[in-house]
């Protein structure tokens, strides 16, 4: 699977268009193949372990179920949608496309979201907060793409969120291998013009609400930034109700002193890479030994779990640091030039990590992994 810009570069397309304004790609991939067919979609829906919604209209009013699903016979032959998230979770075909957006880090990734509609079936019209990639498959789409501005959302649903009618700047049809890139807040609408799959790529980041919620937790849980504040050098107040300049400096330099690149790159590190979805993870250790994994390497290749997210910060990377589904690990020294093949390489062969393979420590850390489920051997 190789993705076209047409006329651009990935780099023109990061000057031009990322985060800035949406863009049709017409043919972006020759040949597209949808990653799976309705009734496997309809299988993984099942799953309790799997995200999935449907979308449909009743009465005129819009309706959304959570999965999982069992049937589907009663919502007839058109005017409804399956929606199921993670699929690079479930789905290993769907890194393949994922990798033909990596020109965009890995730690801004999402997921893939597959959306199976029939004819007359969307989800209605919405704004999204995040980057997306919407790749047409099988059947045809009509989206209508509104500019940013103050549009008036209102739930049309309680799991829905829609907003209200807008001028399109872009009205087009979507045809297999078509793509359509939308930046956070642009309004848009999707309806199917016959039974279809469409692929949505996406992008995002969490807001500073988040961040700063989730950093205090770290703070709490690990018990840091315990220190209070010291003001020896203290001068007469005249004024007790008063908080001068000097103080305020004393209280921003005490929260600012804690946010070094050590804890801030520790804590993105386990919170961008802890998965929001279910990972397809053993209950159990597999129970390979370290000659097992060596042999085995000889003749197959190890692919990394779909939805399994590493980083790296170059902060860090020489001290052997980093980060595996929420989770700090480290590497002596010695090992730090492996950190980048194991989370920039979705596929580690024997010849890749052959350097690594006589560190005792290097074999016996991938051992636990490949045991953990976070690497499997691709089948012959």
């Amino acid at each position: 699977m190789q993705l076209e810009l047409g006329e651009l570069t990935p780099e023109q397309f990061l000057k031009e268009y990322w985060q800035k304004k949406p863009l049709v790609i017409r043919k972006g991939f020759s040949n597209f193949r949808d990653l799976l067919s309705p009734e496997e979609m309809a299988g993984l829906a099942c799953d309790e372990m799997v995200e999935s919604r449907r979308i449909y209209k009743e009465q005129g009013e819009w309706q959304a179920e959570f999965g999982p699903f069992d049937s589907y016979e009663h919502l007839g032959e058109s005017d409804w949608t399956l929606v199921v998230q993670a699929l690079n979770n479930w789905v290993p075909d769907a890194e393949q496309l994922i990798q033909c957006f990596d020109f965009i880090p890995r730690w801004r990734f999402d997921d893939v979201m597959v959306s199976y509609a029939t004819p007359g079936g969307g989800v209605g019209p919405h704004i999204d907060l995040y980057d997306v990639f919407i790749c047409q498959g099988s059947g045809r789409r009509r989206w209508r793409v509104g500019d940013r501005g103050d549009h008036r959302e209102f739930a049309a649903h309680p799991a829905l969120l829609h907003t209200e009618a807008f001028e399109p700047i872009i009205d087009v049809e979507l045809l297999p291998g078509d793509i359509l890139y939308l930046p956070p807040g642009y309004p848009h609408d999707g309806v199917t013009l016959e039974e279809s799959m469409s692929f949505s790529v996406g992008y995002r980041t969490a807001s500073a609400k988040d961040m700063v919620s989730a950093l205090a937790d770290h703070l709490i849980d690990n018990e840091l930034g315990c220190e209070q504040i010291e003001d020896p050098d203290r001068t007469i107040s005249l004024q007790s109700g008063r908080v001068d300049e000097s103080d305020l400096a004393r209280i921003k330099a005490q929260l600012l002193a804690k946010l070094d690149d050590r804890l801030l790159s520790e804590f993105s590190g386990r919170y961008l890479t802890a998965s929001k979805c279910e990972l397809d993870l053993p209950e159990q250790s597999l129970g390979f030994h370290a000659t097992d994994i060596l042999e085995m390497l000889k003749a197959q290749t190890l692919i990394r779990l779909g939805g399994l997210r590493v980083l790296y910060f170059d902060a860090s990377v020489k001290q052997g640091l980093f980060y595996i589904n929420g989770e700090e690990y480290q590497l002596s020294s010695a090992l730090s030039d492996a950190i980048p093949i194991l989370c920039d390489q979705q596929q580690l062969s024997y010849t890749c990590i052959a350097p690594w393979l006589d560190n005792r420590e290097f074999i016996e850390q991938l051992t636990l992994w490949v045991n953990a489920g976070f690497w499997y051997f691709e089948e012959d």
